[in-house]
Formats: structure tokens, C-alpha cells, sequence
């Protein structure tokens, strides 16, 4: 039994693909000690793994501190980010040893916490993975954006993380993209940009779709034989009354049944009068809806996006933040999907891109073709298969 050091940070995106992973190896005689934030204590607990939490909002704050202005703003507030985080995880695991570290591809000090502790480490990336040509050359690019402020302001904050913890930071990708020897990538190389470029240190193993450890009531046999549309704008960006009153003018006079999932902040007598042929709900357990959806409306999170075609249903798209926007261009050209914009959106267009996505077989032939790929990339099954090749490698203790 090896004892693994697991740092992720607080999102659902970043969380859920590891959850499937964490319990294969805690199946195969591995001890998980596993970072996050409290909210999602309970359900890494439920896994096996031991959970050690940090402070949600202290993070938050050092990481905005940086800057939101632009790319780099965003690199520094990670490197703020360090000075909160290496000395919690420093504090709670002294006296501990460990055999490997597995650290978030985003979660800014996972490469500075793996050389600080001489640790053999595995990157998990739950996004795109990202090469550091194709990296150095979009910083370069959005460069002439960039204050040259930013960038002695980073200079600082690299030298300060290098001289407190002594270990060398030798470019922003590294602060953003985590390198490691071993990089899990939670997609297919059929779905990951220029997926055949990316060398054999980047072990594409498709999503990690494992049954999600939450509660939730939904009756099945209402849209049981039905023609369905599911509707999701995920967990952090679902506070949208106007956007889901024109799924009601859109959608309400159609021969299809609406599930639309509202998330938590949201209450439905807020959304006053629902059509009849709409089931709202302020949470849908999406994995089993996806089984009977003949097509998913969503933001465009990576995960949402995977579990979607996992089960071959054709995308809408409508980014809202973050990578979602990239997402969204490879779902539409992978011909997956079709990608809309929020800012523009009306219930007009809304109708008629469901409708073409619907009608257009190539859509859903599209879809079935990527619902294989993902599927054979092989999982967290796959994921923890070469973890065990990369602890081989290493002489790590089996």
C-alpha cells in the first residue's frame, strides 16, 4: 500500500472528476489523503479517503488579489494563492509520509507543494491539457494587452515563491499549467485539441463517469417514452430567470418534454408559470437524465460537456465564463453541437438551433462517434492503471 498526497482545489468541475479515480485506488489497496474545501468533505469522505480541508475564502481572496484584468493578473493571483496554501497543507500533514503527490493542473502551487516535498507527482487536468508552445505562444499573443507592470509584478512574486520555498519558477506555464511527469487528462485525444501532438507523458483516459455520491429525487417514469430536452447551466453559473423564461416561450408549444435543472439559488415560484410540458427542478441527477435526453442545452463545463456525449446526445452551447468558451468551439468542431452566445441569444434562435440539432442527423451520428471515443479511453479505471505504471517506474511501493 502506497499513501498518496491528493491537492485539488474548490470547484465541482475540478472535484467530480476525481471522485472515481480516488475510489479505484483506495480499491486497490492505496491510502488517498485528500485537500479540497469543506464543501465537498462529505463526498471525498464517502470514497475512503481521508479529507483535509483549507479555507475557501482565504484562497478566493489571495487568488483575486492578483488582478482580473487579464491572463497574467490571473497567473499572479495564483502565486498569492501559495503563501495561503503550502503552509496549510505544510501544517496539516507534518510528521506524514507520502509516496506520490496528485495535484490539479490548475490549483497554482500543486507543482511547488510536489517539489517542496521531493514527491513523484501526477498533474490531473480536468480541462484541456495544454502544451507549453501553444501556452507561451497565446501569452505572447495577448502580450501587447498585458501592462508591463503585470509582468515585473509577476517577476516579484516568482522570486519571492522561489526564495521562501527554494524551488525555481522558470515560466508563467508553470504556475498555470502544473507540469508534471505524468499529466491524467479527462477527455479523449479525439476531443482534446490537437490531441495527436500531445507525447506520451499526457495519458488521455477520457471522462471519469462514476455514480455521483449526492441525493437527489427524481421520478423517471414522467418522462418515461417521451421526447426529452434537458436544460443545465451547471452549479455556478445557473442564477439566469431571464434566460430560462425564454426555454418557456421557446420550448412551450413543442411536442418535446423539458427537464430543466434551476441549481439551488434559484426558486421555482420565482420562475411564476411553467408550461406544461416543462419539469423544473432545482437539481437533476444529470448522469441518468442524459440516458433518455435527445438533446442537452448546457454552459458548456467540461464535465457537463463530457456527460453529455458519453451517452451520444448533440450539444447547444451557451458559454457563460472561463475555458467554457474553447469548450464550446470544439464541441462545434467536432460537429458534436452548435455553439450560442448568451449576449444575443432570443427565443427565436433558441427554438431553431434545437430544432436543427434535432432534425440534422449528422449531429447525432457526430455525437454516437464521440460517445465511443470517450468511452474507449477507458476512465478512472484507465486513470489509475497508469498511475500504477507511473509508480513502477518510480520503484514506488506497490
Amino acid at each position: 500500500m502506497a499513501r498518496v498526497l491528493f491537492i485539488n482545489g474548490g470547484s465541482e468541475g475540478h472535484v467530480n472528476p476525481t471522485i472515481g479515480v480516488v475510489q479505484e485506488l483506495i480499491k486497490r489497496g492505496e491510502e488517498v489523503v485528500y485537500f479540497t474545501i469543506e464543501d465537498f468533505r462529505e463526498r471525498m469522505e464517502k470514497t475512503g479517503a481521508t479529507v483535509k480541508t483549507f479555507d475557501v475564502q482565504t484562497f478566493i481572496n489571495a487568488f483575486i488579489s492578483g488582478g482580473r484584468n487579464n491572463f497574467l493578473e490571473r497567473i499572479n493571483g495564483l502565486l498569492h494563492t501559495a503563501d495561503i496554501m503550502i503552509p496549510s497543507v505544510l501544517e496539516q500533514i507534518k510528521g506524514e509520509k507520502f509516496d506520490y503527490i496528485i495535484h490539479d493542473s490548475m490549483f497554482g502551487c500543486g507543482r511547488l507543494l510536489a517539489r517542496l516535498l521531493q514527491l513523484p507527482a501526477i498533474s490531473s487536468c480536468t480541462s484541456f491539457a495544454q502544451m507549453k508552445t501553444s501556452f507561451d505562444e497565446m501569452l505572447l499573443h495577448l502580450s501587447k494587452h498585458i501592462p508591463a507592470e503585470t509582468y515585473t509584478e509577476y517577476q516579484r512574486l516568482a522570486a519571492k515563491a522561489e526564495e521562501r520555498y527554494g524551488v525555481e519558477i522558470h515560466s508563467p506555464y508553470e504556475v498555470f499549467c502544473n507540469p508534471a511527469p505524468l499529466t491524467i487528462v479527462y477527455t479523449s485525444r479525439d476531443f482534446q485539441p490537437l490531441g495527436k501532438e500531445f507525447d506520451q507523458t499526457y495519458k488521455f483516459v477520457g471522462p471519469s463517469i462514476s455514480k455521483r455520491l449526492t441525493s437527489g429525487d427524481f421520478d423517471f417514469t414522467e418522462i418515461k417514452g417521451k421526447k426529452i430536452i434537458y436544460i443545465s447551466l451547471g452549479t455556478v453559473f445557473n442564477q439566469a430567470m431571464d434566460f430560462y423564461k425564454m426555454c418557456f416561450d421557446a420550448f412551450k408549444n413543442t411536442d418535446y418534454t423539458v427537464v430543466m435543472s434551476i441549481g439551488e439559488k434559484t426558486r421555482t415560484s420565482d420562475l411564476e408559470e411553467i408550461p406544461g410540458n416543462f419539469i423544473v427542478k432545482n437539481y437533476v441527477p444529470q448522469i441518468e437524465l442524459l440516458k433518455y435526453s435527445k438533446l442537452f442545452i448546457t454552459h458548456g463545463g467540461m464535465n457537463s460537456v463530457h456527460e453529455g456525449l458519453y451517452y451520444g446526445v448533440p450539444l447547444i452551447v451557451i458559454p457563460q465564463s472561463a475555458d467554457q468558451p474553447v469548450i464550446a468551439g470544439q464541441v462545434a468542431n467536432t460537429g458534436t453541437g452548435i455553439q450560442l452566445q448568451m449576449e444575443s441569444l432570443s427565443e427565436k434562435q433558441l427554438r431553431e438551433a434545437a430544432e436543427h440539432v434535432l432534425i440534422q442527423i449528422s449531429y447525432h451520428k457526430a455525437a454516437a462517434k464521440m460517445k465511443e471515443s470517450l468511452r474507449k479511453a477507458g476512465g478512472y479505471r484507465q486513470a489509475v492503471d497508469e498511475i500504477f505504471e507511473f509508480k513502477s517506474q518510480y520503484d514506488i511501493k506497490k
